[in-house]
C-alpha cells in the first residue's frame, strides 16, 4: 500500500511540475523575467513556509537549531539548483527544445538519483540506501533497469521533437528545416547542457544535505503519533532553506534583466492587467511549489531516495508530453511523429512501473527482515 501511495503522491508531484506554466501564458504585458520572478517569490519565499506553518509544530525552531554547516551545504545547494534552471534556457537555445531539454533531463535524472546514493557507499547514513546495496540487490537492479529504460523513453520522445521541429519549420516554408538550427552550436549547447543537468540535480543534493532537520520533525511526529508510520510532510522544513538558495539565484538574474530590459515598470503598469497578471504568477508560482510538497509525501511512502528522485522525473516528462498532446501541440505532424512521440511516453510509463516495482521488492525485503530481527530477539 505504501507504494501506491509513494506513486500516486510522485504523479501529483509531477503533474504539478508539468503544468505549473500554463498559468504563466494567461500573463499578459510583462517581460519574462518580471513574472519569472513574481511567481517566483511564491514558489521559493511565501509558501514554503506557509506550508511548513501548517504541517510541521516549531518548524522554525527546527531550522535555528539545525547546525550551521547543514544550513550552508543545504542553502549553497539551492543556488547551485537555482544556476541549473538558469542555463536550462541556453541548453534548448542552443540545441533545440528536444534535444536540449532530453539531454538536460535525463542528466539530472541520473546525477540526482545515483550520486547521493554512491555518497553514501563511503559516509554510510543509516536508513540511506547506497549504490553498492542497489546493485546487489534484486530491487535496486529492478530501479536501475527502470532508470535506463526511462532514459530510452526520454530519448525516444527527444527524437520525436526533433522530427516536430523539423517538419514544422519545413511547412513554414523552409522545405530542409534549416531554420531550426540558427543557433545550432552543438560543442556549446552539450558544455551548457552537461552543467545544467549537474546543476539541477543539486535539489536532491539539498535534501539529502538537510535530512538532519526532517528527521528531527519525523521524530517529532512520530513520538505524538504512535504507530503511525512516517511523517509525510517532513520535507517541509528543509524546503524553507533550500529554496532560499535557488530564490537567491534567480532574483539576482531576473533583476539584472529588468534592469538591461528596462522592465521594472511591469509591476506597477497600469496598461497591463496587473491584478490578473499577479494572481496567475502566483497561481503558477503556487503549483510550482506544490510539485516538491507532494514528492516530500511520496518519498515519506516509498523510503527510497534514488527511486524517488527517478519517479519524480518521470513524471514531470511523462505529464510535460502529455499536456503537448492535449494542447494539440503535435497536429499536423506526420504520422511516423506520432508514433515516435506515442512510443517516448509508453516506454516511460513502462519505466515508472518497473520503478515501483523495484520499490514494491524493497519493501517486502525491509519487512522480511524486520520480521526476521523480531524473531530472533523473541528466541532469547
Amino acid at each position: 500500500m505504501n507504494v501506491i501511495l509513494g506513486v500516486v503522491f510522485h504523479f501529483l508531484g509531477g503533474f504539478a511540475s508539468g503544468s505549473f506554466y500554463i498559468p504563466y501564458k494567461k500573463v499578459k504585458g510583462w517581460s519574462w523575467e518580471s513574472y519569472w520572478i513574481t511567481g517566483g517569490l511564491f514558489s521559493w519565499l511565501i509558501v514554503p513556509p506557509l506550508a511548513a506553518w501548517f504541517t510541521i509544530p516549531g518548524f522554525a525552531e527546527i531550522i535555528s537549531g539545525t547546525e550551521q554547516s547543514t544550513l550552508l551545504y543545504t542553502f549553497m545547494y539551492g543556488v547551485l539548483w537555482g544556476i541549473g534552471g538558469l542555463t536550462y534556457g541556453l541548453g534548448v537555445r542552443y540545441l533545440g527544445v528536444s534535444l536540449g531539454s532530453s539531454i538536460i533531463l535525463g542528466l539530472c535524472m541520473v546525477f540526482g538519483a545515483l550520486i547521493p546514493a554512491i555518497y553514501y557507499d563511503f559516509f554510510p547514513v543509516a536508513g540511506k540506501d547506497t549504490f553498492g546495496e542497489m546493485i546487489s540487490s534484486q530491487w535496486g537492479l529492478t530501479i536501475l533497469a527502470g532508470l535506463l529504460l526511462c532514459i530510452v523513453g526520454i530519448t525516444i520522445s527527444g527524437k520525436a521533437g526533433m522530427m516536430k521541429e523539423k517538419e514544422v519549420n519545413g511547412a513554414a516554408g523552409d522545405p530542409h528545416g534549416t531554420a531550426v538550427k540558427t543557433e545550432y552550436r552543438f560543442g556549446l549547447g552539450m558544455f551548457v547542457s552537461v552543467v545544467s543537468g549537474v546543476l539541477s540535480a543539486c535539489f536532491n543534493f539539498g535534501l539529502e544535505a538537510g535530512q538532519g532537520m526532517a528527521v528531527v520533525a519525523n521524530d517529532a511526529w512520530k513520538l505524538a503519533h504512535p504507530g503511525e508510520g512516517e511523517f509525510l510532510y517532513r520535507n517541509n522544513v528543509i524546503y524553507v532553506v533550500l529554496l532560499w538558495g535557488g530564490l537567491t539565484t534567480n532574483f539576482i538574474w531576473c533583476m539584472l534583466l529588468n534592469a538591461r530590459n528596462k522592465s521594472f515598470g511591469d509591476y506597477t503598469d497600469k496598461k497591463s492587467p496587473l491584478l490578473k497578471n499577479y494572481l496567475f504568477s502566483a497561481l503558477a508560482g503556487t503549483t510550482w511549489f506544490l510539485q516538491f510538497f507532494f514528492y516530500g509525501m511520496g518519498e515519506s511512502k516509498l523510503g527510497n531516495g534514488p527511486s524517488s528522485w527517478i519517479l519524480h522525473m518521470a513524471f514531470i516528462i511523462l505529464v510535460t508530453n502529455m499536456w503537448g498532446l492535449v494542447l494539440r501541440e503535435w497536429k499536423g505532424v506526420s504520422r511516423k511523429t506520432k508514433m515516435t512521440i506515442t512510443a517516448g511516453i509508453v516506454i516511460i510509463i513502462l519505466s515508472v512501473l518497473l520503478v515501483g516495482r523495484g520499490n514494491s521488492l524493497h519493501e517486502n525485503n525491509k519487512t522480511e527482515k524486520e520480521v526476521s530481527y523480531v524473531s530472533r530477539n523473541n528466541q532469547f
